[in-house]
């Protein structure tokens, strides 16, 4: 194992090196949450996808396989936040990370459990406003990573957070080596996380047959797409997508209440919480209700890819880096290979 490499971001969350791994749905399970912590970064389990029951359960199995700290993934506008909060306190879980930024009275209640806050990030003006509500560090993606994201580069972004906020920041999007990790310190960010190259590591619960396909690809071969549920989505061109960019709204909205359905069916969540995040989805991001069907086809179709293996069916998340990802190694290393590099790279430029 490489030497520590200190950042504000170590010294804040308690973790050996300033990399972190997403929370990406179906995809950040205990197995790769545990692997990526024990390994030195800081592994975040994914629970939008998660009933509450199974976020106990998944945050023991953590726990079992590691000592190290690790994070949690929420939603902010979920109906049982409040609960989920709950639990991270008692199990003393170091992280929570939220897509959405929460408001003060979560940030507070999470504080007031020794559980820090890592929103993410994709405008210089969101992250003006969570520092302002007292956020302990934010995770900044650019227009290159996969899953939700906005359309300004990494290298624009990232320079203007880290020059508006006294809070660590975590440079995200375009990432996978230690040359990466580097630039983004000089840049002046206090880490990386990555979502796709955590994916395609073997510690990934994903089926093989997605894996390679994932490596089949070009940094040309993603599409950011309004389609899948309302809001632009970095993915993997498919044949799926492709359909979904060119379908008519009649055809999206039957296909994400059958989504809606399914989703219902596999949690086991009442309809009257469904409409009640639907209504906070709605207020909280601005969408239309029509925005709010369509992203009742996020969680089947991830899921359809990510769980069952079929990548002819599902969406599959995807930052343009994954054109230059040829391999799948553990995260013990994936995170040992980076930190190396990156050392190596400190040391080449210090002799010059």
């Amino acid at each position: 194992m490489p030497e520590p490499l200190s950042t504000r971001l170590t010294e804040l969350f308690g973790i050996r090196y300033p990399i972190v791994q997403t929370g990406m749905g179906w995809v950040a399970t205990p197995q790769l949450a545990a692997a990526t912590s024990a390994a030195g970064g800081l592994g975040i389990l994914a629970a939008a996808t998660m009933s509450l029951d199974e976020l106990r359960r998944a945050v023991k199995e953590v726990r079992e396989r590691t000592e190290a700290p690790f994070g949690v993934n929420m939603r902010a506008d979920q109906a049982d936040v409040q609960e989920r909060i709950d639990l991270l306190v008692r199990e003393g879980v170091r992280v929570a990370s939220f897509a959405m930024a929460p408001k003060q009275d979560l940030i507070k209640r999470l504080h007031d459990g020794g559980v820090l806050v890592m929103p993410s990030i994709g405008a210089k003006r969101h992250a003006e406003k969570v520092a302002a509500w007292g956020v302990d560090a934010v995770l900044v993606q650019g227009g290159e990573g996969g899953g939700h994201t906005g359309s300004v580069p990494t290298t624009l972004l990232l320079p203007q957070v880290v020059d508006t906020v006294d809070v660590p920041v975590v440079a995200a999007g375009g990432f996978f080596d230690g040359r990466g990790l580097v630039a983004a310190l000089a840049y002046g960010a206090s880490g990386v996380a990555m979502g796709t190259r955590f994916l395609l590591t073997a510690d990934s619960p994903v089926p093989e047959v997605v894996k390679r396909h994932y490596l089949s690809k070009s940094v040309t071969d993603t599409v950011v797409t309004r389609q899948v549920d309302g809001v632009p989505h970095r993915v993997l061109r498919s044949d799926l997508v492709d359909s979904l960019e060119s379908s008519g709204a009649l055809r999206r909205g039957s296909g994400a209440l059958r989504s809606a359905m399914a989703f219902k069916r596999m949690s086991g969540t009442p309809w009257r919480e469904i409409v009640r995040e639907g209504l906070a989805m709605k207020k909280s991001q601005e969408l239309s209700w029509s925005q709010v069907l369509m992203a009742a086809n996020t969680p089947m179709l991830l899921r359809a890819a990510m769980v069952d293996g079929r990548d002819d069916l599902g969406v599959m998340a995807s930052g343009q880096v994954v054109g230059l990802i040829d391999d799948l190694p553990t995260c013990a290393e994936l995170i040992d290979r980076i930190v190396l590099q990156a050392q190596e790279t400190l040391r080449r430029l210090s002799a010059t």
